[in-house]
């Protein structure tokens, strides 16, 4: 059974997914233009589910689209397998298994029983999002000069999930701290 649902462009609404040749595409934004001479039409700026990419396109009013239902849940993260990583729903505790590649750069802040939301199109997984920031424990990084804060100079510290992070010079081995996720900055000590 296929959850594919045909849609107009009328229907169109940021957050849509949309599956196009074959790969699913999330509306960021859309416009419908009314030109003075020639038919309505409307200009879309899509992202790729899986790549990231971003792209324009632009329909014809009135156009069939295949819309594709994206299942997203709040799961906990159990363990690594291998390449692969172990989710459990909290609402069913059914796991799923995330192959490395799906998960990519988010496999550098999650830790065991962490929260994290994960998307699936017809029970195959298709991204894993992280809350935008998160607490860690550095394991290792240089000492620093005590009372060393004017320069705004900042060292590589290891993380405990194994990420690299650049931090204040004052920041020592042992001490938790916050990163951004999105960008692998530190916002502070936790």
């Amino acid at each position: 059974m296929t959850s594919n649902l045909m849609a107009t462009t009328n229907d169109l609404k940021n957050g849509l997914v949309l599956n196009l040749d074959g790969d699913l595409w999330t509306v960021v934004e859309f416009q419908h233009v009314k030109p003075g001479k020639g038919g309505a039409f409307v200009r879309t700026t899509l992202k790729n589910v899986l790549s990231g990419k971003v792209v324009d396109r632009t329909f014809n009013a009135g156009t069939k689209v295949e819309t594709a239902t994206v299942d997203k849940r709040t799961m906990q993260y159990l363990y690594a397998d291998g390449e692969d990583f172990v989710f459990m729903d909290l609402d069913t505790y059914d796991q799923i298994t995330v192959p490395g590649g799906t998960v990519g750069e988010a496999s550098k802040f999650l830790l065991p029983e962490a929260e994290v939301i994960v998307a699936t199109h017809e029970g195959a997984p298709l991204y894993v999002e992280l809350p935008t920031s998160v607490i860690l424990e550095v394991t290792y990084t240089e000492p620093g000069l005590q009372g060393d804060r004017s320069t705004g100079g900042t060292k590589p510290a290891t993380m405990e999930t194994g990420a690299t992070v650049n931090v204040p010079l004052f920041i020592s081995t042992g001490e938790k701290i916050k990163v951004d996720t999105r960008d692998s900055r530190y916002l502070g000590r936790a």
